[in-house]
């Protein structure tokens, strides 16, 4: 509950007016009282978690922690129980452009190799077990397995740093929601992810570089081309304005080199490429940080 709070009221709140406390002669932002009760809340859920039966959302068995809290800094594994966990991860290495199983560790695949797209690192697939908790995320606010979903997703990321095979980022960026549809859903998902991931990784994030500009319908249930044409031109970067030695407004040099975009899953990537070809536009690198891949039909498992 916590965190649908925190992305709801975190992106509405900065631009809500300020009210005067009556025992106090300064000015308190609404902002810095819901940071507060943010934090309180935060210690409270998580006294919550140790202390409630904790079971699988998959399996519906109790969660054992077997030792989680060692392998991830105390934290504790909520939302799905280890064998399914496991048994829902990547069995084999994969292409980081189509998700295709590789059987040595590279970037590409042959194909992608020939057209290098953009890199998505995600640590499942949506077709096998661990899709529905993603799913369950956006569409029934269950959020007890995001934080160990994203836990694996930026042990991945770790291990292909390691790997070389990418580069961490300077900031990342969730993919925005339309000021309508964060109204009516509370909460953007994209933008919890990637809160947990810049607390894991330590990378700052920056969720006002890049917004929609129109209201697309969701892009579930739409075809290659439908998608395509519906993410067209949906998405502009929020800039700061200067003028040049002709006296028109044009777009300020951005200070970032190698963004990381987040979103819940990547399908066809549609909305990703959408963004990552704006950003090239202001010479801009970017790669794409997922919980989960929906791959093509012929590339499932």
């Amino acid at each position: 509950m916590n965190s649908l709070n925190k992305q709801g009221c975190t992106q509405l709140y900065n631009h809500q007016p300020k009210i005067k406390l009556q025992s106090q002669s300064a000015v308190v932002p609404l902002a810095a009282l819901h940071a507060k009760g943010v934090r309180l809340l935060t210690h409270f859920s998580r006294y919550i978690r140790r202390s409630l039966p904790n079971r699988c959302l998959l399996c519906q068995q109790r969660i054992e922690q077997q030792g989680y809290a060692k392998l991830f800094d105390g934290q504790v594994l909520t939302g799905v129980c280890q064998h399914c966990l496991v048994s829902g991860l990547y069995q084999t290495e994969v292409c980081l452009g189509c998700a295709k199983p590789l059987v040595q560790l590279q970037e590409y695949c042959g194909q992608c190799m020939a057209s290098l797209p953009i890199k998505v690192i995600a640590p499942c697939s949506y077709h096998q077990g661990l899709g529905q908790l993603v799913s369950a995320i956006k569409y029934q606010r269950q959020i007890a397995a995001l934080q160990v979903l994203a836990q694996q997703l930026a042990y991945r990321i770790q291990q292909l740093v390691k790997q070389g095979l990418i580069e961490l980022p300077q900031v990342i960026i969730p993919v925005p929601l339309h000021s309508n549809r964060l109204r009516q859903r509370g909460f953007n998902q994209a933008w919890l992810i990637a809160k947990q991931l810049s607390a894991m990784l330590d990378l700052p994030l920056d969720d006002q570089f890049i917004f929609r500009l129109q209201d697309t319908q969701p892009q579930a249930g739409l075809n290659g081309k439908q998608r395509r044409d519906n993410c067209h031109q949906a998405f502009a970067l929020m800039t700061s304005l200067e003028p040049d030695l002709a006296s028109e407004l044009v777009p300020k040099q951005s200070c970032y080199q190698h963004v990381a975009l987040v979103d819940d899953v990547v399908t066809t990537g549609t909305t990703i490429n959408e963004i990552a070809a704006l950003l090239k536009q202001h010479h801009i690198a970017s790669q794409a940080w997922s919980l989960a891949r929906a791959e093509a039909p012929e590339l499932r498992g």
